[in-house]
């Protein structure tokens, strides 16, 4: 059981220690993509959302979730999340979100992202159920990380 950093030996879940690590600088982003129908996005367009703002919404809540993650998943360590970015754009199809997430600490960010954008694409549904309950989640996402001992990725 030993390669799995995640367990003890004796297969049981922990939580790694990161104690000895240094804190470094550390960035991750991800996507989600709400998927729309066309009422929906004219609506999201004109700003004629009953429920308000649907993407000021949205915004917040990610920001929120980023720093909350640690609460949801439970082998996720307790960071301090230094910067949040969220951005949520209208498209033909839906609504884009894109979350960056950074700090300088031991362990990444890739969570705090993931987790913030997902909330983010949730809040949009809610938000917007009322004028159709098609609306979905789609392509929640790691699109990159930086720094840590494993560096940088990309995905290609």
């Amino acid at each position: 059981m030993s390669d799995f950093t995640h367990l003890d030996d004796a297969g049981h879940a922990r939580m790694v220690d990161v104690t000895a690590k240094q804190p470094t600088v550390r960035e991750a982003t991800a996507e989600a993509f709400v998927a729309c129908s066309a009422p929906v996005v004219a609506a999201l367009r004109d700003g004629a959302v009953p429920k308000g703002d649907v993407l000021a919404v949205a915004r917040i809540a990610g920001i929120a979730a980023a720093k909350r993650t640690p609460e949801l998943l439970p082998l996720a360590h307790v960071i301090g999340v230094h910067g949040v970015a969220v951005d949520a754009a209208v498209e033909d199809a839906g609504v884009r979100i894109a979350v960056t997430c950074r700090t300088a600490d031991r362990t990444g960010v890739e969570m705090e992202a993931l987790t913030a954008a997902s909330v983010a694409a949730l809040n949009v549904v809610d938000m917007v159920k009322g004028l159709d309950k098609a609306t979905s989640i789609r392509e929640v996402r790691l699109l990159s990380k930086r720094g840590g001992k494993s560096g940088d990725w990309e995905r290609p």
